[in-house]
């Protein structure tokens, strides 16, 4: 059985409201760019890369953002959380709770691309406790497992 911790979920205006306040608790200022880039992530349902994001920022503001820009603002969200990066996609999806602090799971679909997060906290906890009994410091697991979603087998 997996370990879960207890979060909330936020959606749409309540998910910019809840990453903003995040943001600025972490000392950090919530431009019209970064809530700009923010907003374009959250409104997609599967991983988009830096590049999809400056063409869809790029079109919201009708100039062109260049793709440098929004990975620095990519690297941003997270490091403070308001987003996570699906490594092996190398693509960004938002954090649906950004005010909590803990190691994510991707399952990702092989057909459609399709990511979804699952917490377990016993898991992640093994995997940070064999790494530190190996002299590892500042462990952050990185799981992702590929696969077919429901939808697509």
């Amino acid at each position: 059985m997996s370990a879960q911790h207890v979060h909330h979920e936020h959606s749409g205006d309540g998910l910019v409201k809840a990453a903003r306040n995040a943001l600025v608790d972490a000392g950090e200022q919530w431009t019209d760019m970064r809530a700009d880039v923010f907003s374009a992530l959250a409104g997609l349902e599967r991983p988009a890369s830096a590049y999809d994001l400056a063409e869809s920022v790029s079109s919201l503001r009708g100039k062109r953002v260049a793709p440098n820009s929004v990975y620095r603002i990519l690297d941003l969200f997270v490091r403070t959380n308001l987003a996570r990066r699906v490594e092996s996609a190398n693509a960004y999806v938002a954090n649906s709770h950004p005010g909590c602090q803990h190691d994510c799971i991707f399952l990702i679909c092989d057909s459609c691309g399709q990511a979804v997060h699952i917490d377990d906290d016993k898991l992640t906890g093994a995997l940070v406790s064999a790494a530190r009994g190996a002299g590892f410091a500042d462990v952050r697991p990185v799981i992702e497992l590929r696969g077919i979603c429901a939808d697509c087998s």
